[in-house]
């Protein structure tokens, strides 16, 4: 994502620009392929973007696809023994609440919650809208704990709802980064909320790209790895040395580069750069990033076991679902497939596949009955072991900016300073800085960063609506 919304950007902005990603499909991280254990082509993991992704749904736009994502304004959470509540904006008398007001109807009527934890969610709204959720050095769990939450709210919003928007524990998550996402989704505005899932395989999505860039003077190089790079000084141009998997070794001449990588790839990269003082100092910015595991079991059944696109499941392993049937339209003839998403959770992480895909069928049962009488027609378990980057407490200081140690070659990826957390709409973000850095170095400063949804409502006034 990273890599091509920059990439995008600039080959609208007039650049030539080459593309090269060492695999033989677009997407990184969100990206789909044919697995051959199913005979399927599923998603990396089910990726979804919100209203308030606007680097992203800016990249869709760019080139061209998206009326590809499919926005539902409404989550259903459904508890063990399958009593189900609603959360989503709520209308009165034909017209929406204005925000932040929009969704607290529906948050006081879920029966998902008690009183004792509606009142505790409404004081911590509070303070997130008062601004008293700003301490870098502050996390999650202690912030609770300050704000009084009650289990119920603890265990059924913050450990699920926060913590796998942002897949992490919440004794390892910085306050300010889960207070962004009650904004976005919650309170700024009522369409920030609403969840994006797309309607075709990720890969589809992206399948645009090399003709985008081609039409436009461009060239997209599959299977081929930078293994590193050097400037020549009588050209100022970078000599970057490849490894491409059908073609052999060669080099590549450009007068800036865009390096997107995981933060784990850019480590690997810098010994094949020319070395600097301060590339030492963005290798020890690496080393502080951390890991987090995202799991998915991809199920077939033989037939629908519920009539829901998506849903919230509260109190087990298994924390979402997505009917991929319905999402994507899929035809059934190989079975009715759901996607289960497991965050933030290294204990599921660890276990085989067959232990994985077993508990999850257990699991999965006690909200769907109807799943202990179906037919499991075939199954899949991904783990990505490197989904996303933490976001502890301190963690802002080790993310670098767009301006790499080295002059015309620039960062990208969702680990660099963007001001979100580990997310396809950082990458996106990431992307777009880099794009503008680039210009700027050249002398043809423009503007791809797409703005913030502004703050609608009562929010507009509120000490929380005010961004930095």
């Amino acid at each position: 994502m990273a890599g091509m919304s920059a990439a995008c950007a600039l080959a609208e902005a007039g650049f030539a620009v080459r593309l090269v990603e060492r695999r033989g499909y677009l997407g990184g991280r969100a990206s789909s392929y044919l697995h051959p254990g199913v005979d399927a082509v599923i998603d990396n993991c089910q990726h979804v973007v919100f209203g308030c992704c606007t680097n992203v749904m800016g990249f869709y736009r760019r080139i061209g696809v998206e009326e590809k994502i499919y926005f539902a304004g409404e989550m259903t959470m459904i508890e063990p023994g399958g009593r189900r509540s609603m959360l989503g904006p709520s209308r009165l008398g034909g017209l929406t609440l204005p925000p932040p007001l929009h969704a607290l109807p529906k948050l006081m009527m879920a029966n998902a919650f008690t009183w004792a934890d509606k009142m505790a969610l409404a004081r911590a709204f509070g303070a997130v809208a008062r601004g008293d959720a700003k301490n870098p050095n502050e996390n999650l769990a202690d912030w609770l704990k300050r704000h009084k939450q009650t289990r119920g709210a603890i265990e059924r919003f913050w450990r699920l709802v926060i913590a796998s928007a942002l897949n992490a524990e919440i004794e390892a998550i910085s306050v300010p980064y889960a207070a962004m996402v009650i904004r976005g989704l919650f309170m700024d505005s009522v369409f920030g909320g609403a969840m994006g899932m797309s309607r075709v395989p990720l890969s589809e999505l992206y399948a645009g790209v090399g003709d985008f860039l081609q039409s436009r003077g461009g060239e997209l190089a599959l299977n081929t790895t930078i293994e590193g790079g050097e400037k020549d000084e009588e050209t100022s141009q970078w000599i970057l040395r490849t490894r491409a998997s059908a073609a052999g070794a060669g080099e590549l001449r450009s007068d800036y580069v865009v390096v997107a990588l995981p933060f784990e790839g850019m480590a690997g990269l810098l010994t094949g750069l020319p070395p600097t003082e301060a590339a030492d100092a963005l290798a020890g910015q690496i080393e502080k990033h951390e890991h987090w595991p995202l799991c998915s079991v991809h199920l077939w059944f033989d037939r629908e076991i519920t009539e829901l696109d998506h849903a919230v499941l509260l109190d087990r392993e298994i924390h979402w679902l997505y009917n991929q049937s319905r999402i994507q339209g899929r035809p059934t003839d190989d079975g009715h497939y759901i996607e289960l998403v497991i965050s933030a959770t290294r204990a599921f992480a660890a276990l085989t596949r067959e232990a994985a895909i077993e508990q999850a069928l257990r699991e999965l049962a006690e909200f769907f009955p109807v799943v202990k009488e179906a037919k499991l027609i075939k199954a899949a378990l991904v783990k990505e072991v490197r989904a996303t980057f933490g976001v502890p407490p301190g963690i802002d200081a080790a993310r670098p900016v767009a301006i790499s140690p080295w002059p015309g070659l620039f960062l990208a990826g969702d680990w660099v300073r963007t001001g979100w957390p580990s997310t396809m709409e950082s990458a996106a973000r990431s992307g777009h800085l880099a794009a503008e850095a680039l210009c700027r170095a050249a002398g043809r400063a423009q503007t791809f960063l797409v703005p913030d949804l502004k703050p609608q409502g009562l929010m507009r006034w509120m000490k929380a609506g005010k961004r930095e």
